[in-house]
């Protein structure tokens, strides 16, 4: 093996949060694991009063998985505020839809995390392990059924039995193998960003269906933070957020607290809000030969559901316990192997899409028989049947 010939059992291209959640399961499990991303990848220290905008509400199982792999211990717990319940709003129900963790029998419903914390936790993790971060751009990418071959910029070349891309909703290696994507722009814009509340929020998640001036739907959810602090997403109609994005902050805080129902009293921006356009992707392969997509390289969804990066997860977990039940002399790229994992993720994934693609529409009408037929839905006699899907979902991944 020459200076620029590498040889290991995974590469892993992209190092966000699958990604490196990945190097670590992979690299756990007894693989040599190689991951390179275009960017070096460094732990960066941050001021205790400064909150990342790009939160997960991480699932009861995920983390789960977190803590059994050492990494949730690794963050600071006084930055994680659990989930413990949910609470509702249609655009003209008075009672709202309410789901407890107590109603399945579960300590929260899920954790609220910053992305930067998280990926501190698995940055430390791999700083003191046998992973081989290599940082630079993919210029060519190879693949057969015996490996896949990777070249960099710099001419480094990774051979290695399986490859993950896990290189985002716009994958290069996707794009390299001619793997088309089904692709629905949904016309809406997520904007994000943090406050500080003059009342407790009581670790209860709130969301409201809402509707800009010509009728068209959003969502806004409240995500619990710790203390008086709160993570939105309000996702509207393009032109609405962008209307939205361009007001005084002083104004977009009120626009806020108002379409909230002013529900925890006096609400103070903390940092600068931000906004992403949302679209639903995904690949119509879930591998190819020796190549399996993970995280937003196969599926990117609606955010309403809050399970993008949970759905990411699993992608790692569903290979990892396909790995461990194989045969002694079966290669990790075993084409049958690789098969079951895309059986496996393809019909999580639809379930999920299902989901948020069914409230999407639901929600965005402005049709008066559809209103109704929604908001009779909130409505206290049929919560049960709303009650339990919409939990199961959030606390099955």
């Amino acid at each position: 093996m020459t200076a620029a010939n590498l040889k290991t059992d995974v590469t892993i291209v992209g190092a966000g949060l699958v990604g490196l959640a990945a190097a670590v399961a992979l690299a756990q499990a007894g693989y040599q694991v190689a991951l390179v991303d275009s960017q070096a990848q460094q732990r960066l220290p941050y001021p205790a009063d400064d909150w990342d905008q790009r939160i997960y509400a991480i699932s009861p199982n995920n983390k789960r998985w977190l803590s059994q792999s050492g990494i949730w211990p690794l963050m600071d717990k006084d930055r994680i505020a659990e989930m413990q319940a949910m609470v509702i709003w249609g655009d003209t129900t008075s009672q709202p839809l309410r789901m407890h963790a107590e109603d399945v029998n579960a300590d929260a419903l899920g954790f609220i995390v910053e992305e930067r914390l998280l990926k501190d936790a698995l940055l430390q993790w791999i700083e003191t392990s046998d992973v081989r971060v290599m940082t630079g751009n993919c210029l060519a990418i190879k693949s057969s059924s015996q490996q896949a071959i990777l070249t960099l910029d710099s001419q480094q070349t990774i051979e290695s039995t399986l490859l993950l891309a896990a290189d985002g909703a716009n994958s290069w290696v996707r794009q390299q193998l001619d793997v088309g994507v089904q692709h629905k722009d949904y016309e809406q814009t997520a904007i994000v960003a943090n406050f500080l509340t003059e009342q407790s929020h009581e670790h209860i998640a709130r969301q409201w269906f809402t509707h800009d001036a010509m009728g068209r739907g959003g969502v806004l959810a409240w995500l619990p933070l710790p203390e008086n602090k709160i993570s939105i997403v309000w996702s509207a109609p393009t032109s609405h957020a962008d209307a939205l994005m361009k007001l005084p902050l002083d104004v977009f805080a009120n626009e806020v607290m108002q379409a909230g129902g002013s529900s925890l009293g006096v609400m103070s921006l903390l940092g600068k809000p931000a906004s992403f356009p949302l679209t639903l992707k995904q690949a119509n392969q879930f591998f190819v030969s020796s190549v399996v997509f993970i995280g937003d390289a196969a599926h990117r969804v609606h955010p309403m559901a809050g399970q993008g990066v949970n759905l990411g997860f699993r992608d790692v977990i569903d290979l990892l316990d396909l790995l461990k039940s194989k045969h002694t002399y079966q290669p990790i790229n075993d084409s049958a192997l690789l098969k079951q994992y895309a059986r496996i993720r393809k019909a999580d994934l639809l379930n999920m899409v299902s989901l948020t693609n069914g409230l999407y529409h639901l929600f965005e009408s402005s049709h008066s028989m559809v209103k109704r037929v929604r908001n009779w839905g909130l409505s206290a006699t049929n919560q049960q049947t709303i009650k339990k899907m919409l939990i199961e979902n959030a606390t099955s991944l």
